[in-house]
């Protein structure tokens, strides 16, 4: 029997769970500070309005149609949206190979942050007073340390940690759709917004750290990332990484949305559910994770010290909040909330890569719930391992450019013309508010079917005119790590085809069978 969400409440919770994230707490400090904080944030609502909630509600849309056929991942919905043509089902394995290709090195940044939880508690990096020694001690548990490391001899610590994270991540989908993500997510999200709360709370109290730096204050911080740059309009480099952090952030064009909403009803709502999960997401990201991080690290470094190390994403959580954090009275307890507070968002998004994967299995090959995790997990888990052991080669961040930045503006691309212009805007506009509880504002008709397929398709030829020969040819990688990338390549190449392979036989046999 199909498995459907028990509650409105509880799907809302399980795709905001889905897009509240590392992006969120992570990422999104590290981009807006790079990119000049207030310079950066009018680009970002623009996107928001343009590109995300479009985006977010096709994905809802799309996802619910398929569903009524029961069919829950991308190439059997699009197959079912433009049945007229042969190769659409296999644009949509993007939607299978990216969230699968993201859950492999996904769920090993999310174990560092269990790691680090353990130790903000036990006082492992207690002795790291400053920016470098703290980087050293990120460095030895990443394994990149080299043998003179003083904290850890190898990538033994950060292996136990991974397996945990792992194995409590296939547990949780092992259990399903409602018994397991939606369960775990109404309690993980009020979890995870009560201590996104304390923790903003704290830093709104530090007021100004240091006298000797009277600007240095957490009110100048929020200046910093709330007093608007206009000429940023100007700049495309501004314009591309808010596009990036919407898109990275809503997790829209993964597939992940599309599967979660397959599992909808015909008359369960779209438009307010998809409306109040990009809500949830937003206030997670620019009011508490905005209010976190950016005040913080300029009250203790100054905009140029921010601005430096928002450069390296890793640095700004895992070496800067740390620090401050430490500082504080009970420093370790708050040390252990920041850490598990990223922890938990990080489940909530890696679960829900897992299901594209194990959704197709069990609705093409009709395995079980249990099956369908073993095959996912052995898979992932096998792929993992160049991930930890070659982290040092630009493995990860390989994989990562593959995953999110071509195949999701790529997918994303595919979809947004899909639903427009094949479905048709009419009969599309009438599938969104089947059920719905709010209209959509009647502009949105003209965004939806001019401004956001333009929008992708003006990121994708930018990005091929400004960084497709570098990437191609790899002019700015390091010759030692030529060789692990060109692997990390055919092995993606591989994954991609293997599935195409799989949806190959999949339609065959539906054919053979007078099946659609």
């Amino acid at each position: 029997m199909r498995e459907h969400w028990t509650s409105k409440w509880g799907v809302i919770l399980a795709v905001a769970g889905s897009a509240i994230g590392l992006g969120n707490f992570l990422r999104f400090p590290g981009v807006a500070a790079s990119n000049g904080g207030g310079a950066f944030m009018i680009p970002y609502f623009v996107s928001f309005l343009l590109l995300g909630l479009p985006l977010m509600w096709i994905e809802w849309t799309i996802g619910r149609f398929g569903g009524g056929f029961e069919r829950s991942t991308a190439p059997g919905i699009f197959q079912t949206m433009w049945q007229k043509n042969r190769f659409i089902k296999y644009f949509g394995v993007i939607g299978i190979f990216g969230p699968a290709v993201i859950f492999t090195y996904y769920t090993y940044i999310e174990s560092w942050l269990l790691g680090y939880s353990f130790f903000a508690l036990s006082g492992r990096y207690a002795e790291c007073t400053t920016l470098q020694s703290m980087q050293e001690f990120l460095r030895g548990y990443q394994g990149v340390g080299g043998p003179d490391n003083p904290y850890f001899s190898g990538v033994g610590t950060a292996y136990l940690f991974f397996l945990l994270a792992f194995g409590m991540n296939l547990l949780i989908v092992s259990f399903g759709i409602s018994r397991g993500i939606e369960r775990f997510c109404k309690w993980a999200l009020p979890l995870l917004f009560l201590i996104a709360i304390v923790l903003v709370v704290r830093v709104l109290l530090l007021g100004t750290p240091d006298p000797a730096y009277p600007e240095r204050s957490i009110y100048n911080g929020f200046g910093f990332l709330w007093n608007p740059d206009w000429s940023a309009l100007l700049k495309g480099k501004v314009w591309l990484a808010a596009a990036g952090q919407i898109f990275f952030t809503l997790s829209c064009g993964f597939g992940v949305i599309l599967t979660y909403a397959s599992y909808l009803r015909r008359k369960d709502d779209v438009v307010l559910s998809g409306l109040s999960a990009a809500a949830a997401n937003e206030f997670a990201e620019v009011i508490l994770g905005g209010s976190l991080v950016i005040p913080a690290a300029y009250a203790f470094l100054g905009p140029e010290g921010l601005q430096e190390v928002a450069q390296k994403v890793f640095d700004l959580g895992f070496v800067t909040m740390p620090l401050i954090l430490q500082k504080m009275m009970f420093g370790e307890v708050f040390g252990f909330l920041w850490f598990l507070l990223l922890f938990v968002a990080g489940v909530t998004s890696s679960i829900s890569l897992a299901i594209p994967a194990l959704a197709f299995m069990q609705d093409e090959f009709h395995l079980t719930r249990q099956e369908a995790c073993l095959f996912f997990g052995v898979a992932t888990f096998v792929f993992c391992q160049p991930i930890i052991f070659f982290y040092g080669h630009g493995v990860l961040d390989e994989i990562d450019f593959w995953g999110v930045s071509v195949g999701l503006v790529v997918f994303a691309t595919v979809e947004a013309i899909l639903f427009g212009w094949v479905f048709g805007m009419e009969r599309a506009w009438t599938e969104m508010h089947t059920g719905s509880d709010i209209r959509i504002p009647g502009v949105y008709r003209f965004i939806i079917k001019y401004v956001t397929p333009l929008f992708l398709t003006a990121i994708l030829v930018v990005w091929l005119m400004q960084d497709w020969t570098d990437v191609i040819l790899m002019k700015n990688v390091r010759g030692d790590d030529r060789p692990f990338l060109i692997v990390t390549r055919l092995n993606l190449l591989g994954l991609f085809v293997f599935l195409c392979m799989l949806v190959w036989v999949v339609w065959r046999r539906r054919r053979l069978h007078g099946e659609q």
